[in-house]
């Protein structure tokens, strides 16, 4: 498949991913350029989409490594079938072999159990491999990552060098729970993904939920805009913002007014400290979000 800025655009347009053209380019480059992507921004600015959006456009299997504090090479990469091996090794007393036909035997690719890193180098055709949160990983791991980011291959100490069949597209996400190391930035093209701004916002809202009033979907969008304003412990994401729309509709509110988001902002702000501080600035919020109409 040639990699074209229209196959981007197209495919971005299929997924109903609403973005700029800042976005189109830079996906555009690390695909031709074969560079992991990095994204950055705020938690819900539609990262992890991305990744999910590329594979569609390049009909390529997406495979997601979801990072978390003590992810380990094990759960990414590889693990050894213990279980087949103590058979195979049982099997193999029987016949009598040896202890060095036994240990060839039993770490071979056929005990090999394939984890996401692993699968994404070695599947016969090319996939979108999705490093979700690499920031919630530990530095070692991400350490580990440096190889196969770079070389887009592996090392198995006792198979050797493992290298991709098909390079995948790369994508790692970050909330930016702590910094990312130089090396690691190094091998990626980096994209700062915010919030999109409000006409965008009310872009999305009335392409994902048609049938809201359109000046109910402007409203929307500029309440959630002047909410993410506030110094909140979570800002609402796009995916909240759609619920709360959804939610809208469900209830036939035709407008947003004071009685409307004292009913539904636990869709958007999930914390009672959250709820309280815009509350606390409701007239404010409201008068910001209707001021034209």
């Amino acid at each position: 498949m040639a990699i074209t800025r229209e196959l981007i655009r197209a495919g971005l347009e299929r997924a109903r991913y609403i973005t700029t053209e800042a976005v189109e380019t830079v996906l555009y480059l690390s695909l031709v350029l074969e560079k992991p992507l990095l994204i950055e921004g705020p938690a819900g600015a539609g990262k992890t989409e991305i990744g999910k959006v590329l594979a569609a456009t390049l009909d390529a299997e997406l495979i997601r490594l979801q990072c978390y504090e003590g992810l380990d090479e094990a759960k990414a990469l590889y693990e050894w079938n213990y279980q087949k091996q103590l058979l195979r090794i049982q099997a193999d007393r029987d016949q009598g072999l040896s202890g060095e036909e036994m240990t060839q035997h039993v770490f071979s690719r056929e005990y090999l159990l394939d984890r996401p890193l692993l699968r994404a180098i070695t599947t016969p055709r090319r996939a979108v491999l999705l490093i979700d949160e690499i920031d919630k990983a530990d530095e070692e791991f991400e350490a580990f990552l440096l190889e196969l980011l770079s070389d887009f291959q592996v090392s198995i100490p006792e198979l050797g060098t493992v290298r991709a069949q098909h390079r995948p597209a790369v994508v790692l996400t970050s909330n930016r729970a702590r910094e990312l190391s130089e090396a690691l930035k190094r091998r990626c093209l980096y994209l700062w993904l915010d919030f999109p701004g409000v006409e965008k916002e009310r872009e999305i809202v009335a392409l994902k939920v048609p049938d809201l009033e359109p000046q109910l979907q402007a409203h929307v969008a500029r309440f959630v805009h002047a909410l993410r304003k506030l110094d909140l412990h979570k800002a609402p994401s796009i995916a909240e913002t759609l619920d709360w729309a959804r939610a809208l509709r469900a209830l036939q509110i035709r407008e947003l007014n004071a009685a409307a988001v004292r009913q539904t902002l636990n869709l958007v702000l999930k914390s009672e400290e959250d709820l309280r501080k815009a509350e606390g600035k409701s007239a404010q919020l409201l008068a910001a979000a209707t001021k034209s109409g």
